[in-house]
């Protein structure tokens, strides 16, 4: 009888019907998904959509209100704000998808190795991993950049720094508990070489929370690029981003506040649109990390 049961037990879905109840399970998943989509097209196609050059200065147009010309006015240098927002959404975009991925690439490896072979690599890399995450995240970006400064790689390293521990912690765990599984047990009795058993059996199985981690601190990267740029130790200008967008617009905020709200604004959609993603990414893929 249990036999038959579990032949017309119904099959786990899956991964096409998995990504299709993440992007579309939802009203709210949808309408981010739409919001991220829009986001990433603006700062694929900059140089065709932006009206004005992000650059260009102009002592006539100095704080100017919102017109045909210029939809969100003008700065403090005369430069078009939506200009400067569209080509800065290249920068905030890029290093919101780019460092997550990074970060789990090289603290993904190293729990795995750690995970996996134990012994002297294994208190080696937590020890490492427990002394950065000792530092919060922000903390540490701070300390960083500071020491690396400005520019664009540099930017990347610091948020990839920050985001690696978190990544190694979460990849150390879980392989821990695949390494103990009968079938990986079987695969070294059967004198399966260690490389193989790594890229077939255990990295498979352990993908799930580094996906969702991805998803989560991709709106926290996003953040912690225009903080850092808003402190004046992220994107340096003239190179525009919406942290230092901001930065800019605080100094002269009382002659137009436009550049605050935009970069404000901004940022808060596409976090917002992420993180949503993000929590279904969760709830479809591993519903047990918190």
């Amino acid at each position: 009888m249990a036999t038959i049961e579990q032949d017309f037990a119904p099959a786990e879905p899956g991964l096409s019907q998995r990504l299709r109840r993440v992007f579309f399970g939802r009203t709210a998943t949808i309408i981010a998904t739409i919001t991220v989509v829009i986001f990433i097209f603006v700062a694929a196609f900059a140089p065709w959509i932006a009206p004005h050059d992000p650059m260009a200065q102009s002592f006539i147009a100095i704080n100017k209100p919102p017109s045909w010309d210029h939809w969100l006015g003008t700065d403090q240098f005369g430069r078009d704000v939506l200009s400067r927002m569209i080509w800065g959404s290249r920068n905030s975009l890029i290093f919101g998808f780019l460092s997550p991925v990074l970060a789990a690439l090289i603290g993904g490896t190293l729990g795995v190795l750690s995970g996996y072979f134990g012994g002297i690599l294994d208190r080696i890399v937590t020890r490492l991993v427990d002394m950065l995450l000792a530092f919060p995240e922000l903390l540490l970006a701070i300390l960083v950049a500071a020491a690396l400064g400005g520019g664009f790689w540099n930017v990347v390293a610091v948020l990839t720094v920050a985001f690696t521990p978190g990544f190694a912690r979460v990849a150390r765990a879980t392989t821990l508990s695949v390494r103990q599984e009968p079938y990986i047990e079987a695969a070294i009795a059967a004198g399966v070489r260690t490389p193989v058993i790594i890229m077939r059996h255990v990295v498979p199985n352990i993908l799930a929370p580094i996906v969702v981690l991805m998803t989560l601190w991709a709106a926290s990267s996003i953040r912690l690029e225009a903080t850092l740029s808003f402190l004046g130790i992220g994107t340096q200008p003239p190179a525009p981003s919406w942290g230092n967008i901001i930065r800019e617009g605080l100094a002269n905020i009382f002659a137009t506040s436009w550049p605050i709200l935009a970069g404000g604004l901004a940022i808060t959609i596409v976090v917002l649109a992420i993180s949503i993603i993000g929590d279904q990414v969760r709830d479809e893929l591993d519903p047990e990390i918190n």
